[in-house]
């Protein structure tokens, strides 16, 4: 990190008094900030709690999540490193580094060598990442402005689409297969998830198989009861007064009218 200017040692050092914070834990807010272009940070700072993020006009994350004591320090802090940012550069100009060679003879031709992102692994156009770091095999660098993750797996670059997805870190999950994850507002998600832009990684991959759409089934059409059947002469009365019931089910149905009805009764209470 280059050193600081007259403007940036002053931001940090009122900054420090002002939120009771170490001169270091300010300059890390302050880093975090520009590397977010003054618009967000992602940070990990012991004294405001370890990892979170912030942005502006945005939400605050912290590693503490129902504390919104923190929450605003995190958002005021950030917000004043913000506006200082915007009135002068924090760090003094790094010195040049001494990679172009141009015009250097060899053999009779002439060599030129660029600068760019020399010793950057991630595609050029990319920019500047708000953070990157790196866990056994494998390389990652955040550009949240721009919505990208480059992942760098065993020498294979994969670009992959964030969305909405605001990254706190990446890891490995204790399992079979081995699968990376990162962190974001939303809990953990998996790396095999997220569109792929360009590289060798894998496309992403349905975290649950969609349901068949449900078929209407047709709703039973209510049938009236059969007549009852003729009760023969002498027969049981059991059977008449169930007949009758029947017949009054009939009527109250509408299937039978107050005439036929009446008719009916009195058929079967001649029987009795």
């Amino acid at each position: 990190m280059s050193p600081l200017t007259d403007h940036g040692l002053a931001v940090q050092s009122r900054l420090s008094q002002a939120y009771g914070l170490s001169p270091d834990a300010v300059l890390s807010m302050m880093d975090a900030v520009s590397r977010g272009g003054g618009m967000q940070a992602q940070f990990n700072v012991p004294e405001l709690g370890g990892m979170g993020q912030w942005q502006s006009g945005g939400m605050t994350m912290v590693g503490d999540m129902f504390n919104t004591g923190l929450q605003n320090t995190v958002n005021n802090l950030c917000g004043e490193i913000a506006n200082a940012y915007y009135q002068g550069a924090f760090y003094q100009p790094a010195p040049q580094p001494q990679g172009s060679w141009q015009g250097q003879q060899q053999g009779g031709a002439s060599m030129t060598f660029s600068g760019g992102s020399f010793g950057s692994w991630w595609p050029s156009d990319l920019g500047q990442p708000s953070s990157q770091g790196s866990q056994n095999n494998l390389s990652y660098a955040i550009f949240p402005q721009s919505r990208r993750l480059a992942v760098n797996l065993n020498g294979q670059v994969t670009v992959y689409d964030t969305g909405d997805h605001l990254i706190g870190g990446v890891g490995q999950q204790q399992s079979g297969d081995a699968s990376w994850t990162f962190t974001s507002q939303y809990g953990t998600v998996y790396l095999n998830q997220l569109p792929v832009v360009s590289g060798t990684g894998s496309a992403p991959e349905p975290s649950f198989a969609q349901p068949e759409p449900a078929r209407m089934q047709p709703e039973p059409v209510s049938q009236p009861d059969p007549a009852p059947a003729p009760v023969q002469q002498g027969g049981d009365s059991d059977q008449i007064f169930a007949a009758l019931e029947k017949l009054g089910s009939l009527r109250d149905m509408g299937i039978l009218s107050e005439d036929e009805f009446a008719a009916k009764k009195a058929e079967l209470l001649s029987r009795l």
